[in-house]
């Protein structure tokens, strides 16, 4: 009797533990369609020494990543107001919405020292689970310490503040203080298992393939530039050619690269590739000659973007000066 009792006492303690665990579930964090009005660019870094991994083994991530970015496809969409959630009920632990929203330079990167997560709430789940989502937009926020949300209420808006240069919310979540990789909670330093969607209430789909960067320059430069940064230009003359880039890793056949250029004129061009033919990393470029008048002077943005069938997998964005 004593072992069926203590068998018994196990088994429940063992149901209660599991139903404790799966009680802690995550929604979406932010108010958009996956692969259509937002991505996911970044992922939890799984590999405990230099160079990064996601949980599925992949590039997605960054070395020490800490948590899931969830990305805007451009500026123009943060512009409009993208609404950041409570990803599960809890209490408001912290708020922070006095920092600018600017992307990251050499320059400005110490002033912003220990404050990389930007404008950011905090909140607490109970049973040592917390979320945190950072880079919110300044002025959004819209709650307030001590305050209960529940999920799906609105805590702020997408922005560009603290560490980054593309408007999107990183989403850390942690267990008694500790990093927690919502993909695969059980282990931070595994990759490649099966996780049954993780934390997540819907399980979110991973794609391996992306961009690692975009980048302007003045004529089609070698994949040896490109890799290594040297052909990204942040200036150049206005008789010069405008050539954009981007940089892909593990595309399909059949993928399309969407390359996009605006200017102080409105839009300089718009290009679709289609990858017949890919291998682990490509670049594809594209762009054009100046007009007789010469480029006019300012600002231009261009954007690369990775799509298959209908859906948005990646995007990069960059800048260039045109100079008078």
């Amino acid at each position: 009797m004593r072992r069926a009792y203590a068998l018994a006492s196990i088994l429940t303690l063992a149901a209660a533990q599991t139903a404790a665990a799966d009680a802690f579930r995550l929604a979406l964090p932010l108010d958009c369609t996956l692969g259509q009005t937002c991505y996911i660019e970044d992922y939890v870094d799984t590999d405990p020494g230099p160079g990064q991994r996601d949980y599925m083994c992949g590039l997605n991530s960054r070395d020490d990543h800490r948590g899931t970015d969830f990305m805007l496809p451009s500026f123009e969409a943060m512009q409009t107001g993208v609404d950041v959630l409570a990803a599960a009920p809890g209490t408001v632990a912290a708020t922070r919405d006095d920092m600018a929203d600017t992307t990251v330079t050499a320059a400005t990167r110490e002033a912003i020292r220990g404050r990389e997560c930007g404008n950011a709430v905090r909140v607490d789940h109970g049973d040592g689970w917390q979320t945190l989502y950072c880079h919110l937009k300044l002025g959004s926020i819209q709650v307030r310490k001590g305050e209960e949300v529940m999920t799906g209420d609105v805590l702020g808006e997408v922005g560009l503040s603290g560490l980054t240069n593309a408007p999107h919310v990183h989403l850390g979540v942690l267990k008694d203080g500790e990093i927690v990789d919502p993909f695969h909670p059980d282990n931070i330093t595994q990759c490649g298992e099966a996780t049954d969607g993780g934390l997540w209430q819907t399980p979110l789909a991973y794609t391996r393939a992306g961009l690692f960067t975009a980048g302007f320059s003045t004529a089609v430069p070698s994949f040896e530039a490109v890799q290594s940064g040297a052909a990204r230009m942040g200036a150049t003359a206005g008789d010069q050619p405008l050539v954009l880039y981007g940089h892909v890793f593990y595309a399909q056949p059949g993928d399309q690269l969407i390359l996009t250029a605006h200017g102080p004129e409105g839009e300089v061009f718009r290009h679709e590739i289609t990858l017949d033919a890919p291998k682990v990393q490509l670049f594809r470029a594209f762009g054009r000659k100046a007009p007789a008048a010469g480029w006019r002077a300012g600002a231009y943005r261009g954007y690369v973007r990775l799509i298959r069938g209908d859906t948005l997998i990646a995007a990069r964005h960059a800048d260039i000066t045109v100079t008078p």
